[in-house]
């Protein structure tokens, strides 16, 4: 990421924005895992007003070499102070449509990091034991070892589609899988959701 010279005053706003952002609604559906995830207009209609209210505005600005596809975002603020970064991902082929998808899913990604916005839980009510008249109790066990290079691993099937993701989940020890389902739910719905709408091949 690269910055302005100074960043007090961009920081300050933003962290008061953020501050007054709500989760982006998961209104669209991921038929695959049957599952909804946050697309890039709900993320902008969760942090769109705060941003503004406290002078902040983001540009971002999509670029293509072939298949090489970038999004370059900019966040500023009233004062001139600025953050700036840039994110890509090698597209499906070289067509409009497979360009289009690898530039929205760039936004996307690049403008929920940027403000700090996540999706709502969906799960929340049950997470608390709300909703179905029974109490939610989950049992931790230890954190196996080699979990967290699992995870790593399994963060680069993201990029690679749905399939991808999938075959590496079904591969993996179970309990990882397990440790991951309980102990951090929301990164694994996070996970399919961002390989749903992946620009690669989702064959």
């Amino acid at each position: 990421m690269q910055t302005s010279e100074q960043i007090t005053e961009i920081a300050t706003a933003l962290a008061k924005a953020q501050g007054e952002m709500a989760g982006a609604k998961k209104d669209s559906a991921n038929p695959f895992f049957k599952s909804k995830y946050a697309d890039l207009a709900s993320v902008w209609d969760a942090c769109r007003d705060a941003l503004s209210k406290h002078g902040l505005a983001v540009v971002q600005s999509p670029s293509a070499d072939g298949v090489r596809v970038s999004v370059d975002t900019l966040l500023t603020h009233s004062s001139g102070q600025w953050m700036r970064g840039t994110v890509s991902v090698t597209a499906k082929e070289d067509a409009p449509q497979a360009i289009g998808s690898a530039i929205t899913y760039l936004r996307r990604y690049a403008l929920q990091s940027f403000v700090g916005i996540a999706p709502e839980d969906d799960d929340a009510e049950a997470a608390q034991g709300r909703g179905n008249g029974r109490s939610a109790v989950v049992n931790i066990t230890p954190e196996p070892p080699g979990f967290k290079d699992w995870v790593l691993s399994l963060e680069s099937h993201v990029v690679k589609g749905t399939k991808s993701l999938e075959s590496a989940w079904k591969a993996s020890k179970p309990e990882y899988r397990q440790y991951l389902t309980a102990t951090n739910p929301k990164g694994w719905e996070r996970m399919k959701a961002d390989a749903a709408i992946s620009p690669l091949v989702n064959a």
